[in-house]
């Protein structure tokens, strides 16, 4: 009797605790949390959301330490999903049964993680240029999916994926698995910071021998930042250099499938205005926020040459063309006009611009609708243009299937 009271008081505790997490969703006109949620706790959230964006952050709840048991997609901020599905895991934990945590995008709960074969590996000349890769079970080269954390290029950790579904359906499916840090803006421009992506690609590439794997299929997918990085991936030009002195830079950069969870469809920020509208004044962290992110000094420089050259390059939309491999993409913010700067950066009009502009260039793109989370049907899609479906089916028939390039 004893110790059912006291599993009873903890389960209340936890879900009080749940229900206090997933509170500012509502900020972001999603829907209410599974259970109610007094007035004071709502209060308490809007203290917490200090920018109103319905995302709380590891500044605003106290410390990354706390926040990243939630933070399942690694974006530095925890959703309504995420909160949903730590409540289940809470709840279960207090029936005595196997505690949960939340994977993000994909309304599932996370699984004991597998350690990686390698880990802190390192790809780039900065330190935080270092992956973790899992092997896959074959033993002959197998595909990779690469995991990129978001974050919005100012924090996150790639070790978010730890447990995630996609990690283990991912493996399951015959896949090898890597996930990587990059520099954040306070280190380095956009431009660069994306290269650090490529690279990381690059090197798995170099490792092809030592990690068996099949360099011909390497995918990427991630949220936010994480989503936004793995569509220029997908998008810009191969950046190998076959005359460099470095030999991860001989390797291709160019990719399989993108998978693009809550993504922007262009770092060419400027350009968000003609399918978003402009920003709030009180949504930027300041006037100059745009040329910051390009290590500009200010919206002039968007006119000279280097500028223009910078912009550019990091354009999704303009760089997607036939020939670019698929794109899955899903944004399940509410689809109607922003409310504040988290509904701005990851609005459903980012999915429709690229499924708009990769229907105009011939380049397979499957779209979530809005208000729908997309995440559970992510490892489908990447293992099927790895080829993976296709190398199952055709082992059934006694044959062997060619690997998608």
């Amino acid at each position: 009797m004893r110790q059912q009271l006291l599993r009873t008081a903890a389960g209340l505790a936890l879900a009080a605790l749940a229900v206090f997490i997933a509170a500012p969703a509502l900020l972001a006109g999603e829907e209410p949390p599974p259970s109610g949620a007094p007035p004071r706790l709502l209060d308490r959230f809007r203290q917490l959301d200090k920018n109103g964006d319905g995302r709380i952050t590891a500044d605003e709840f106290g410390g990354a330490p706390r926040l990243k048991a939630l933070d399942a997609d690694g974006d530095g901020a925890v959703t309504l999903q995420e909160a949903r599905t730590y409540l289940g895991g809470l709840r279960a934990s207090a029936a005595g049964q196997q505690p949960a945590t939340p994977d993000a995008g994909t309304g599932r709960t996370r699984t004991a993680a597998p350690a990686p074969a390698f880990a802190d590996v390192r790809y780039g000349p900065h330190e935080c240029n270092v992956l973790d890769f899992w092997k896959s079970s074959s033993d002959s080269p197998a595909p990779v999916v690469v995991f990129i954390h978001g974050g919005g290029f100012v924090g996150g950790d790639k070790s978010s994926v730890r447990g995630s579904p996609v990690l283990k359906a991912c493996l399951d499916g015959g896949a090898a698995f890597a996930a990587i840090n990059y520099r954040f803006r306070k280190d380095a421009p956009i431009q660069d910071i994306l290269r650090d992506a490529a690279r990381a690609v690059q090197f798995i590439r170099s490792r092809a021998p030592e990690w068996k794997v099949d360099k011909a299929r390497i995918a990427c997918y991630g949220g936010s930042a994480g989503a936004g990085t793995s569509l220029w991936l997908a998008a810009h030009d191969d950046l190998a250099d076959p005359s460099s002195a470095d030999p991860v830079l001989r390797e291709s950069s160019r990719i399989s499938a993108a998978g693009c969870l809550g993504t922007q469809a262009t770092y060419n920020l400027p350009r968000w205005e003609s399918f978003l509208g402009q920003a709030r004044p009180e949504w930027l962290d300041s006037a100059d926020e745009s040329p910051a992110f390009y290590h500009l000094k200010s919206k002039a420089d968007f006119e000279t040459p280097e500028g223009k050259r910078i912009l550019a390059d990091c354009d999704m939309l303009a760089l997607l063309s036939r020939g670019d491999p698929p794109v899955f993409v899903s944004n399940p913010q509410p689809d109607e006009p922003p409310t504040n700067r988290g509904h701005y950066l990851h609005h459903p009009a980012h999915a429709r611009e690229i499924k708009k502009r990769c229907d105009e260039v011939g380049v397979e793109c499957v779209l979530v609708s809005p208000g729908q989370a997309g995440g559970d049907r992510l490892p489908e899609f990447l293992l099927k243009h790895l080829g993976l479906r296709a190398a199952q089916a055709s082992a059934q028939k006694g044959g062997e299937s060619e690997p998608r390039p």
